[in-house]
């Protein structure tokens, strides 16, 4: 059995890494603390080896292959360095290392970046875009939840030249609130969420630049608006464009069912049908759906994902699983 590091197990995405690696059939996951006040444990069973400081010691002592960093982007460009250096491989689950450059970073997330050399050496862990690039890296950017639900859906589209990109793409996203985090804050405390849906962040969301970067879009040619659901998890995206090219919407399914055809966790939707957040929630499966009117040419993508799984936690196991040579399923059906 390998033994893997979680630091910042305590939050939404750390404790849902936690629950998966406990059930992983070749991984052992042991707790790192990073912050000072050192408690018990938030999650542990038979599975659960230790809880250690994290340090490199700790890393070395355990002969950890690789640390996974649930953390703050400032906390992750903090560890990041320290956990290289002791020997393990990273996959960090914040967005410290998803942009190219520091600029980039600084413009949405207006601090700068101390750790520039290890973003430009960071693999973007989008495994069905960057396969082969994650599984030699040493450490990984695991996507933001709203980039895969709307790169998944958009990318493969772009590179068909099915979309008209002279009317641009709108991309109206929902997601339940464990998307915020768990530090307690106003906007997501229960009477605020609770029969309620609010849009948040409009023009100026953190994660879109991860859209860009990785579909080849423009600025000017994406729009997009983050909305939050009164729901614990789940994102779903309504994502709507002009077609060319292309007469009906089993054309467009077509070109997503040749380009995932191999990918394990893509579920295509037939023509007529969409997906849900229930179909999604607690799976690492990204859910697809079309809608075309052929005579305007508008059409509606609906992608649907659970933000903890595929959008956080599984898909960072999927990394992993990719970077120690296991089935790329392992753990996660």
């Amino acid at each position: 059995m390998v033994h893997v590091g979680i630091v910042g197990h305590r939050g939404y995405s750390g404790a849902e890494l936690l629950r998966i690696l406990q059930r992983h059939p070749r991984v052992g996951p042991i707790q790192l603390e990073h912050r000072e006040e050192f408690a018990g444990p938030a999650i542990r069973n038979r599975k659960t080896l230790a809880q250690l400081p994290c340090t490199p010691e700790a890393v070395r002592g355990q002969g950890l292959k690789l640390v996974f960093l649930a953390t703050p982007p400032e906390v992750s460009m903090e560890l990041a360095p320290v956990m290289l250096e002791a020997g393990a491989r990273v996959i960090d689950l914040s967005g410290a290392f998803r942009l190219r450059t520091p600029e980039r970073y600084t413009t949405w997330y207006k601090e700068p970046h101390t750790q520039p050399a290890l973003l430009a050496e960071a693999a973007y862990g989008l495994p069905e875009f960057c396969r082969d690039r994650i599984a030699g890296a040493r450490l990984v950017a695991n996507p933001g939840c709203y980039p895969t639900a709307a790169n998944l859906a958009i990318r493969p589209l772009l590179e068909a030249g099915v979309i008209d990109r002279t009317h641009g793409i709108v991309c109206d996203a929902k997601s339940g609130v464990s998307g915020a985090g768990r530090k307690p804050t106003l906007k997501t405390s229960f009477c605020e969420v609770t029969e309620n849906f609010s849009a948040y962040s409009i023009l100026k969301h953190r994660h879109v630049p991860e859209v860009l970067q990785v579909s080849g879009l423009e600025d000017a040619e994406f729009s997009f608006t983050a909305q939050l659901l009164p729901l614990d998890r789940g994102i779903l995206e309504t994502i709507y464009f002009r077609a060319t090219g292309v007469a009906s919407a089993d054309e467009l399914l077509a070109i997503y069912e040749k380009r995932y055809q191999n990918e394990p966790f893509i579920r295509i939707f037939h023509s007529g049908h969409v997906p849900d957040l229930r179909g999604v929630a607690r799976t690492n499966f990204c859910d697809l759906g079309v809608t075309l009117d052929a005579k305007s040419g508008r059409a509606v993508v609906i992608s649907a994902l659970d933000n903890l799984v595929k959008g956080a936690a599984g898909q960072a196991v999927q990394n992993m699983n990719l970077m120690l040579g296991y089935p790329e399923t392992e753990g996660l059906l």
